[in-house]
């Protein structure tokens, strides 16, 4: 249970998928794009009747409701808080742009058809990424849940990493994950000898 809220535990998981430069990148163009899509289809799902009714229109590009989307953007950047505080303050504007436009976004005639479409081009590039440039399988087939809530802050602190945000935490990560690679790539072998 502690390791949950262990930065450098997560991110050597999540880092163990994501250790290719051309997979970094792919990532850091459409974790966002998941995010933010997955967010205006979430409007979609209803809502208990003891939700709050909190609805605000900023413009017509940003607006804020209190429903599902909300609560997961609510409950991520609370988590992102208990794992490293810096990195989860200067990620809270960035996650506050993509809900508050997400949420507007939503009410448009054919929002539900755009997000879902971008949605599923943004996988498949997931996908390909992990095919092509590392090779092996997404972490959301080995921790689905784990992928999904760290992939965005996996990929802040990337950024954050390339411009000299605590390099003693972004090199003892970067040890993790290349001796967590190490180790599946001998599990793999290991099975595959078993095997013949």
């Amino acid at each position: 249970m502690s390791n949950l809220f262990n930065v450098k535990k997560q991110l050597t998981f999540y880092g163990a998928y994501h250790d290719h430069p051309v997979n970094v990148a792919i990532h850091m163009i459409f974790v966002p794009t998941i995010l933010w899509t997955a967010l205006v289809m979430g409007t979609r799902v209803p809502t208990p009747s003891w939700f709050p009714d909190i609805h605000f229109v900023f413009n017509e590009y940003l607006a804020f409701d209190f429903n599902w989307p909300a609560l997961w953007v609510i409950t991520t950047l609370a988590y992102y808080y208990v794992l490293d505080p810096t990195a989860a303050l200067l990620y809270t504007p960035e996650m506050a742009l993509i809900a508050l436009t997400s949420a507007a976004f939503a009410y448009k005639p054919d929002a539900i058809k755009v997000a879902g479409i971008v949605h599923v081009i943004s996988w498949i590039a997931q996908f390909i990424g992990h095919g092509a440039a590392e090779g092996r399988s997404p972490a959301l087939l080995d921790n689905l849940l784990g992928a999904l809530v760290l992939a965005p802050f996996f990929v802040h602190l990337e950024i954050l990493f390339k411009l000299g945000y605590k390099p003693a935490l972004r090199d003892s990560i970067h040890q993790g994950v290349k001796a967590e690679i190490a180790k599946i790539k001998a599990e793999e072998a290991s099975g595959k000898k078993k095997a013949q």
